[in-house]
């Protein structure tokens, strides 16, 4: 059952209009603002915890928000809401109409997201990883995976937005850890016996794990994706190329997500900056050569996902 309904109003400011989603320690809201509109409202599940534990699992989010990039969500506030089942701290964000990167994934159907909309997916997330990985003290993410990856539009262009920078390591750690087949997939090897060494190239891994799921529908390693990290931690066969996968791949493309997912966190890119820079200098193969369709506005695509298998 839903920790709020629709038609509530919290605090006198915010009115609830929908329920967004539910994960293994929170359920998102969409609502109103009596002043400033839309926003998202994020509420965790476990109840008795104060505004402040909430602020300060957000210090860091908060700190990013105050830079204004525009591929990392805004966040606002932090407080807490009385139900009949006991006060749940919540806190309010950016709103964005288009959901979540594994919604966008699958809207695609038994067709590939074209590659370049991929890249250019993996470029703005890496941007907005960039800077958190640049700060003093390095912010790192914990958590990156297509659900804490947003998308929207701006007028005709994709908005990509990274949400949930420091939740996976102050808030929800354990949770995270053991409940998510998802979420373990997209730990990097050296965190899933040892959560303590989370770092600027772990976040690497979890975004060149997005990336090949992208670019192949596909996690990197399959038998990975299992809901116990010390199962998980003994599966170590090699990566299978995202072009064996999917011909249109070049070998560029490849060469980016092996270095992204190697086992050894030193062999990785040292952070999002050096990805990007990778990505950057990518160029598609002509349009003859991958069989795609230029991409329009919402994603246009042609290529089949079991042309090849």
């Amino acid at each position: 059952m839903a920790l709020l309904s629709d038609g509530q109003v919290i605090r006198d400011t915010y009115r609830v209009e929908r329920l967004l989603g539910r994960g293994a320690f929170a359920e998102v809201y969409r609502v109103r603002h009596r002043y400033l509109g839309r926003q998202a409202m994020k509420v965790f599940r476990r109840a008795g915890m104060s505004a402040e534990q909430v602020r300060d699992a957000l210090s860091e989010a908060m700190m990013l928000s105050r830079i204004g990039h525009p591929n990392i969500i805004r966040v606002f506030e932090a407080n807490t809401v009385e139900t009949d089942g006991g006060g749940y701290a919540y806190f309010t964000m950016e709103y964005v109409a288009g959901g979540t990167l594994n919604n966008f994934r699958l809207s695609h159907g038994e067709a590939f997201m074209p590659i370049r909309v991929a890249v250019d997916v993996i470029r703005q997330v890496a941007r907005g990883l960039a800077v958190a990985h640049q700060e003093s003290p390095p912010i790192i993410h914990r958590d990156i995976t297509p659900q804490n990856i947003l998308v929207g539009y701006d007028r005709d262009d994709l908005r990509v937005r990274i949400s949930d920078f420091g939740l996976a390591r102050k808030v929800s750690a354990l949770t995270l850890l053991a409940s998510s087949r998802g979420t373990i997939a997209f730990m990097a090897p050296e965190t899933l016996l040892h959560p303590h060494l989370a770092s600027v190239p772990g976040d690497v891994w979890a975004l060149g794990a997005v990336f090949y799921l992208l670019l192949t529908d596909e996690l990197p390693y399959p038998r990975r994706s299992v809901s116990d990290p010390i199962t998980a931690a003994w599966h170590t066969t090699a990566l299978v190329a995202p072009s064996e996968l999917r011909y249109e791949v070049d070998g560029s493309l490849d060469a980016i997500i092996a270095r992204a997912l190697s086992f050894s966190p030193a062999a990785r890119y040292p952070s999002a900056a050096e990805l990007l820079a990778d990505l950057e200098a990518w160029r598609p193969a002509s349009r003859s050569r991958q069989g795609e369709k230029e991409p329009g506005p919402a994603g246009e695509i042609s290529a089949r996902k079991n042309a090849d298998r």
